[in-house]
């Protein structure tokens, strides 16, 4: 997935300002693919640029103008070709598992300390994710794919959390 899919996608629901569209992004897809407001606004502009976006400037009284953008023919066009496309398969980029797997290097003692601070962050992820409001049953198919990337992120996460219960037992049943 490319930031200007994720984009397009965000656009093809509702128009919106680069600023709403950062906090969309945090607040949805950011949960598994993330960006900074530098990188919207500079993609947002090549969408433009492209033709794939449009931007309409809205006047405001008594405050800064707003920039909304929206998806164009050809930016839809554009994500249902991404959409269709094959998925090519992604290499694997984890550096706590490249990390936990050199760990034997390390004393006891602080393999302890490194699955606690991976422990600490995905429970922290998994209390964000089991925060977000979850609206009541929609028959909407977008609402529904939606929830299910959400259902993903908490299964991953209390997988994770099983996974690092059991290497520590592991652990303490090894020897030096």
């Amino acid at each position: 997935m490319s930031l200007r899919h994720a984009i397009l996608g965000i656009l093809s629901i509702q128009p919106m300002s680069g600023y709403e569209l950062k906090k969309v992004i945090d607040e949805s897809v950011g949960h598994f693919w993330t960006a900074d407001q530098s990188q919207v606004y500079r993609t947002l502009a090549g969408l433009v640029a492209d033709g794939l976006a449009a931007r309409r400037t809205v006047v405001q009284e008594e405050r800064p103008n707003l920039h909304l953008h929206s998806a164009t023919g050809p930016g839809l066009a554009e994500l249902d070709r991404w959409l269709a496309s094959p998925l090519p398969s992604q290499p694997t980029r984890e550096p706590f598992l490249a990390r936990l797997f050199f760990a034997d290097r390390m004393p006891p003692e602080e393999i302890t300390e490194l699955l606690d601070t991976r422990r600490r962050d995905v429970r922290a992820q998994l209390a964000a994710l089991e925060a977000i409001a979850v609206p009541a049953e929609s028959a909407e198919t977008g609402q529904v794919l939606r929830l299910a990337t959400l259902a993903y992120g908490i299964a991953h996460a209390k997988a994770e959390l099983d996974w690092l219960d059991d290497t520590r037992r592991r652990l303490e049943r090894s020897t030096p």
